[in-house]
């Protein structure tokens, strides 16, 4: 896909990428079968970032094979649904503590108390985290509320009217 093409659908995904506190994971286990997690994500402007333990058993999946895909979505009804497809390759950073954007994530969604609370908390549970960095290599947004649907879709209600 062209630079310019991932650009553009960033920018019209740019609401839902700001709002967005979960996404659906899909990487490969070790094992060589795909996996799919729901989890916390923070965009930054260019990376869609996710954080876990150092010791988690996806961080060893990602090391050994970093290629993903992910799925942000919001709305409960066709006129509300919004989504966006990325895939990417991961850059994954063991950090000492906890990870920045995991706590930038929190405050998003938290008062401030609670996450202060959420933040002490974290803190006394991680020696480490990973930082799990994805730069969009592909990425596709769908409005499906302003029409703007996968082609396949827009062809068979075309088709059909």
């Amino acid at each position: 896909m062209d630079p310019r093409q991932i650009e553009q659908e960033l920018a019209d995904a740019h609401e839902l990428l700001h709002q967005a506190s979960m996404a659906r994971l899909a990487y490969n286990g070790l094992d060589g079968l795909p996996r799919v997690i729901p989890i916390g994500i923070f965009w930054t402007g260019e990376e869609i970032v996710m954080s876990t333990a150092a010791t988690a058993p996806k961080v060893k999946a990602l090391s050994a094979c970093p290629e993903v895909a992910l799925t942000i979505d919001a709305g409960d009804s066709p006129g509300s649904a919004k989504t966006l497809s990325v895939r990417g390759v991961v850059h994954l950073t063991i950090v000492d503590g906890v990870v920045p954007e995991y706590l930038a994530a929190a405050r998003k969604n938290f008062d401030a108390a609670y996450a202060a609370e959420f933040e002490r908390n974290c803190r006394a549970m991680y020696d480490q985290m990973a930082r799990i960095a994805v730069l969009p290599q592909w990425a596709r947004f769908y409005d499906f509320g302003a029409g703007r649907v996968p082609q396949f879709l827009a062809e068979l209600a075309k088709k059909s009217s």
